[in-house]
Formats: C-alpha cells, sequence, structure tokens
C-alpha cells in the first residue's frame, strides 16, 4: 500500500472537492476540509507504529520515474528527521481549521488554499528526490500568498509580497545550488542519495560555493539574521490559523532542507561551523531582544521565533550527536509552541480585536482557560524543565557546549532574555486591576479547547517523556554525526 501517498494527496484531494461545493454552504465546506485534513492526520500516525526505530534507511519508499534521461522521479520516503515534521504538520493543519471559524468571508477559497499548503508543506518532507522537492518547496507560496493577502490585516498586501519575494529570491540560490550539484553526478540523477554521494566528493572550494548558496535560500526560511526582515510582518497580518502553520511549520522547511544538505557537503560545513554558530547566536540573542521590546503579542511570538530557531541552528552547528538531536527537538517543540501561542492569542483577538498587552490584565479571574493554557506555553517558550522547550535547548547547549565551550554562555543569555519577555507577557495578561471591558469575556468554548488540547499534551508528552520523540530521531541523528566524526 503506497501510504505515503494516501497521506499526501488526501489534502489535495479535499482541496479539490472543496472547490466544487456551493459557496452558499460554509459548514460543509469546513466539514469537508476538516475530514481531509483529519483524514491526513490519522494516516500519518499510524506511521509510528510500522516505523522501525533501528535503521536510518528511508522507510515506506515510493518511486514512480517520471523521466530517465533527466534522472527525475515522483520518490518519497520518510526517516528519522522527515517523520516528526510530517506528524506535525498534519496536527497543526488540523487545529488552524478547527481554529478557522472566524472565517466568514470567501470561506471556500480560505479552505481550498489551507489544504494546498497543507500539501505543499508534506510534500517538502516526504520527497526523496530534489526535483519533487523544490517543485513543493515553490508551492507552498502559491496558497500562502493568497491566504495573507486576500484575508490578512491591513498590511496584508505589503506582507504577503514581500514573503514571495524574499522566498524567491532564497529559491533562486538553491535551485543554482541543486543545479550544480546535479551536475556532478556520473549518471544524470535527481535522487538525494545520488546527489549526496556526487557532492560529498567536490573540492572542498566548490562544496563551500554550494552550501553557502543552500543557507542563503534555507535561511529565509528559517529565517536566520539578517534574512528574517519578511518574518514578523507576515505574522502579524496573516490570519492567525495561517501563522500557526508558517510558524509552527514553513520555518521548520528551512531547517529541514540545511540538515539535508550539510552531510552531503561535509567538509564545507565543517569548516564554516564558525559561521553557522555566529549566526545562530546573532538570531537568538537578536529575536530574543526585539521580542522582549513588543508590545503587539503577535509581534512578539514572531520575533520570538528567529530566536528559537536560532537555537536549531545552534544545535546543527555543533555537528555532533547531542547538538543536531537538540535541532531535531527544537524543531518539533517549537512547532507545538508556535502553534499553541498563535492560537491562544489569535482567540483572544477575536473576543477583544487587540493585540497590544497594555489593553489586558487580570485575566485570571475572567478566562482561568486562557490563563491555564497561555502560561504554559510560555512557560515552554522560555524553557521551563518539565516541558519540550526545556528537552530541546537542554540537548542544544550541551551539544554546543561539548564543540564551543564557555561562548554558549551567549545562548544562555538568549534563554534569560525570552524568560523575561515571557514572564513580562504572563504579568500584564493575567494580573493587574481588573479592567471593567474584559469582564464578559468568554473563555475557551469546546472546539476551541479540542483545538489547544492535542498542543498542550505534545508540549508535556515531549517534556516528560521525550523517548517519545527521541526513539524516532536517534538512529538517523546518530548516522547524520557520524558523516562528520570520520572526517579528518
Amino acid at each position: 500500500m503506497r501510504m505515503l501517498s494516501l497521506i499526501l494527496w488526501a489534502p489535495f484531494f479535499g482541496a479539490v472537492l472543496v472547490a466544487l461545493l456551493p459557496a452558499a454552504q460554509p459548514r460543509l465546506i469546513r466539514a469537508v476540509a476538516l475530514f481531509h485534513a483529519g483524514l491526513a492526520l490519522a494516516l500519518a500516525w499510524r506511521l509510528i507504529a510500522a516505523f522501525d526505530r533501528t535503521t536510518a534507511a528511508i522507510q515506506f519508499a515510493e518511486q514512480v520515474v517520471w523521466s530517465p534521461t533527466l534522472g527525475v522521479s515522483y520518490a518519497l520516503g520518510v526517516d528519522g528527521l522527515s517523520l516528526p515534521m510530517v506528524l506535525l504538520a498534519t496536527l497543526l493543519t488540523v487545529v488552524a481549521l478547527l481554529a478557522s471559524e472566524s472565517v466568514t468571508s470567501r470561506v471556500k477559497g480560505y479552505h481550498a488554499w489551507l489544504l494546498i499548503l497543507e500539501f505543499a508543506m508534506l510534500g517538502v518532507f516526504m520527497a526523496q528526490d530534489w526535483t519533487l522537492f523544490f517543485m513543493f518547496w515553490e508551492l507552498t507560496l502559491i496558497p500562502l500568498f493568497f491566504l495573507i493577502d486576500l484575508w490578512g490585516g491591513e498590511k496584508r498586501h505589503a506582507a504577503s509580497l514581500s514573503f514571495v519575494l524574499y522566498t524567491m529570491g532564497g529559491a533562486i540560490f538553491i535551485l543554482i545550488g541543486l543545479i550544480m550539484a546535479y551536475r556532478s553526478t556520473p549518471t544524470p540523477s535527481f535522487a538525494m542519495a545520488a546527489i549526496a554521494q556526487a557532492a560529498a566528493s567536490l573540492p572542498r572550494d566548490q562544496q563551500v560555493l554550494l552550501l553557502l548558496a543552500f543557507l542563503v535560500g534555507f535561511g529565509v526560511k528559517i529565517p536566520i539574521f539578517p534574512l528574517h526582515g519578511w518574518l514578523p510582518l507576515a505574522h502579524v497580518e496573516a490570519p492567525s490559523p495561517v501563522s500557526i502553520l508558517l510558524s509552527g511549520v514553513l520555518l521548520k522547511m528551512g531547517a529541514y532542507g540545511l540538515l539535508r544538505v550539510a552531510p552531503m557537503l561535509p567538509e564545507a560545513t565543517l569548516l564554516l561551523q564558525p559561521l553557522l554558530v555566529g549566526i545562530a547566536l546573532a538570531s537568538i540573542l537578536y529575536g530574543g531582544l526585539l521580542a522582549w521590546r513588543q508590545s503587539d503579542l503577535k509581534a512578539m511570538i514572531a520575533y520570538s521565533s528567529i530566536s528559537h530557531m536560532g537555537v536549531v541552528l545552534l544545535g546543527m552547528s555543533a555537528l555532533n550527536e547531542t547538538g543536531l538531536m537538540g535541532a531535531t527537538l527544537q524543531m518539533t517543540a517549537h512547532g507545538l509552541i508556535a502553534g499553541a501561542l498563535f492560537l491562544l492569542i489569535g482567540l483572544l483577538y477575536e473576543r477583544t480585536h487587540s493585540r497590544e498587552l497594555a489593553d489586558y490584565g487580570a485575566l485570571a479571574r475572567v478566562t482561568p482557560g486562557f490563563t491555564l493554557l497561555i502560561t504554559l506555553a510560555l512557560l515552554a517558550s522560555m524553557g521551563m524543565p518539565g516541558l519540550a522547550g526545556f528537552v530541546a535547548e537542554l540537548h542544544a547547549l550541551l551539544g554546543g557546549f561539548e564543540r564551543w565551550g564557555w561562548l554558549m554562555l551567549l545562548m544562555s543569555l538568549g534563554v534569560l532574555v525570552s524568560a523575561a519577555y515571557a514572564i513580562r507577557a504572563m504579568g500584564q495578561l493575567f494580573t493587574g486591576p481588573p479592567r471593567p471591558e474584559l469582564a464578559g469575556l468568554p473563555d475557551l468554548r469546546p472546539r476551541e479547547w479540542a483545538a489547544a488540547a492535542p498542543l498542550m499534551a505534545g508540549l508535556l508528552v515531549l517534556g516528560l517523556q521525550p523517548a517519545f520523540a527521541t526513539d524516532l530521531m536517534n538512529v538517523t541523528v546518530a548516522r547524520l554525526s557520524a558523516v562528520f566524526t570520520r572526517l579528518p
């Protein structure tokens, strides 16, 4: 059975079906979209039981040759790096759909584009052919452009255009890198395994050029400092359900791409380690400090994402097993944290029409449900022990200390800044004098609890039982780190 194809194409056919439904039936449209996203979720999570945790090989592989002359195939597969991302993408899409009840204009188009976005994201994580990867990578631009431009805030046109221009500019560097690597293969093939083998044998100077091209291309999506210019505006102007996917999954595509190309170019990766750790630490501190200065809640979470994705790059820069495990764990943990925060802040905004911290206060007396869940997500964001963020950041810190020593004090400073803005947000949201205009604010409804509960459960499970995730990743991460330890 072609299980990965079933997962991949379920949201696509859901989008087609939604497009054929009458626009005057919004409840039917929502139900059909949620059914197909839920189907992809159920099928994806079934993979865990059949996934072999003792091998780093690509599993559930599928391949259909499209062009033998060019070496292009429809090739799918997952391993310990991609399976957690597939699980995260399917979960957050369902959460985003559950949180989209407030979308009342052009409901059909909104839900169709959201399903197309899921289709493209899953394709990126499943692709085992670089041509297929690049096609899905570029496909994510189309639904995101329309989702931001048609359903975003006041500056939505500038936000959507900025996102497309930044990402397309980065994609040019990825395409150049792929063409250069493809030309080095002895027989024409865009298969990831074939290109990895050919690229690893290139001279060091060519590897460095390739890695720099990939670093720019994937770095725009992560985003790393100073290629982050599109992120704050896109997050602030995008509808909150779209921000859930943008921060929770789309940013991970960039980190995932870097994790795929680093072992292809091992000599260049080792040579550019100082550059990687410098960018990582700059992103951690810069994102944290700007998040601390924000009064807009969505802007605060957006800038914090730059800081948290800097932790991913820091773990990668260590190139040892502990650091790489921290990077992969942080990708999953941040997906849950950012998804939960954008969900909850979006639901608050629907009730109050304000994202300014100064407009809130004493919510603990009025909305205990919001108070509990936002507090839990912010504590996870600042790396509180017992929650997913702590496990990921600890691995990245230990891996970085093993490689870089006391330079990791700068990361610790970033963690302190994260704690500062998280505690400030909790204080202004939930304490202080009661506000009469917030006295009748409704708490979370059952549908909203259904959207938030799996994210909170994930934060707790990964914090208290991290083996649930590390067992999936261990062997793949060990093989990845071995590529660099074998080099002289």
